[in-house]
């Protein structure tokens, strides 16, 4: 009876760290989803409300996404989450359909409150990569010349216009980098992203 209690600690024992990593690995990957459906949710509702603003979307872009942001929790968007805002149209010329940019926004309120620099996380958006910035609004956007991306692109008439608006977090997982001799757990993200068109 005393040996057979000693043979069943010393499974307890060793497999134990096994059941162990298995729960934090369920964690960090339930804290995953949970993290893209919120940034999904994000996407949705910022293209939802800069659609049917009725502001113009340059004093009105900062208002939206910081409505956004305040519903993130429990994400640290203030050190890990990005928003941009995009409105491309649609161009006909020679029977050819083009989507162009017409203006594009991101989030200033964490430059503001954190120091340009304080958290280091700053992904370019996927939809446009603007050069020159004069704070919240891209500024190397020329009317005249009109840059053509690939979004919605032969689907919009002409004039027609959408906004494009995408989401990012930078996910920290509990046990990034973990490792057992050659075995190590698989990481997820670490840059979630999420893009709307409405």
């Amino acid at each position: 009876m005393k040996r057979q209690r000693g043979i069943a600690a010393v499974e307890f024992a060793l497999l134990l760290p096994v059941l162990l990593l298995l729960l934090f690995g369920m964690l960090d990957v339930a804290r995953a989803l949970q993290a893209n459906i919120i940034l999904v949710n994000l996407s949705r509702e910022g293209a939802n409300l800069v659609a049917r603003g009725n502001t113009q979307l340059e004093s009105g872009s900062q208002e939206i996404i910081y409505a956004l942001m305040a519903s993130a929790p429990p994400l640290n968007v203030n050190k890990h989450g990005m928003v941009y805002i995009t409105r491309v149209m649609g161009v006909v010329s020679n029977g050819q359909s083009r989507s162009v940019v017409l203006d594009q926004y991101r989030w200033d309120d964490r430059a503001r409150n954190l120091g340009a620099s304080a958290s280091g996380y700053n992904p370019g958006s996927r939809v446009y990569a603007c050069g020159v910035w004069n704070g919240p609004a891209c500024s190397g956007v020329d009317p005249n010349r009109r840059p053509t991306v690939n979004v919605m692109s032969g689907q919009l008439a002409d004039g027609e216009v959408v906004h494009v608006v995408e989401t990012f977090y930078q996910y920290e997982m509990l046990l990034a980098g973990f490792t057992i001799g050659a075995l190590s757990l698989p990481t997820l993200g670490p840059n979630l992203y999420s893009m709307t068109i409405f």
